[in-house]
């Protein structure tokens, strides 16, 4: 058996998230029916991490095993021409040793959420961007992210249907940036909680149109209930840039 490491990325817009489900048109689904094509065969799609519906990648990682002599050439070839009527693109392909896993060997992941701030709404990037009209003051943005750096119980800020065991979680970097019309945030970490990072995107907003002082966003977190915080944004904003692994597995 063979195993090789795939990056791809993807537009999430007509997908029900990563994970195969039944009847839906799922990113690790349409990844299972382009390899069984090409190789005759089921598999299974590794996946470093789900993404909800409607999200999107740029920095996406799986894994697959094949029996099969192929390259990494050969695959990558074989799945972009299956993949020419989806929004996927496999950017690469590598092999790997046998002890590379995409989701427990990753040491970090990363993502990127843009929000479109202008008066006007937007026409080409309606679903890539959250459009909010209202002017935002990044520096008080990045005053209250200063407030969730680090190691925390994230309660205020977890999905309610969220799986994992404890709501602590380090938060490596979060980072406000504006080119333009366009606010980027940017934020790293080992793992994150279900609808963590949209729900501090939500959070930062009223905080950037003057709603929340920035200091109101410690006060949140340290009394850990969700209701407190803002509202989840919407899902469109947000893309998965990037997996880092510790060392590679070749």
């Amino acid at each position: 058996m063979s195993r090789f490491k795939l990056t791809l990325e993807y537009d999430g817009t007509s997908f029900c998230g990563w994970q195969r489900q039944q009847g839906l048109p799922t990113v690790q689904g349409v990844l299972e029916s382009a390899f069984a094509d090409f190789l005759g065969e089921p598999l299974t799609v590794w996946g470093s991490g789900r993404t909800d519906t409607g999200v999107h990648a740029k920095g996406q990682v799986a894994h697959i095993e094949i029996s099969k002599s192929y390259s990494s050439s050969d695959i990558l070839g074989a799945l972009n021409k299956r993949l020419r009527d989806k929004p996927i693109s496999l950017l690469k392909v590598e092999e790997v040793s046998c002890d590379f896993h995409a989701r427990f060997s990753a040491i970090s992941r990363a993502y990127e959420y843009k929000i479109w701030n202008r008066r006007a709404q937007p026409a080409l990037e309606k679903n890539r961007m959250w459009w909010v009209a209202r002017d935002l003051c990044i520096e008080a943005m990045a005053e209250a992210a200063n407030y969730l750096l680090g190691h925390h119980d994230f309660t205020s800020f977890r999905g309610s249907q969220c799986q994992a065991l404890t709501p602590f979680k380090t938060l490596d970097e979060l980072s406000i940036e504006r080119q333009n019309d366009i606010v980027f945030i940017n934020a790293r970490a080992r793992s994150f909680l279900h609808h963590q990072i949209r729900n501090i995107v939500g959070t930062l907003k009223r905080v950037g149109d003057g709603s929340w002082h920035p200091e109101k966003v410690r006060e949140i977190l340290e009394a850990r209930n969700r209701n407190l915080a803002g509202p989840t944004a919407p899902p469109w904003g947000l893309y998965l840039t990037e997996i880092r692994y510790d060392e590679p597995h070749s």
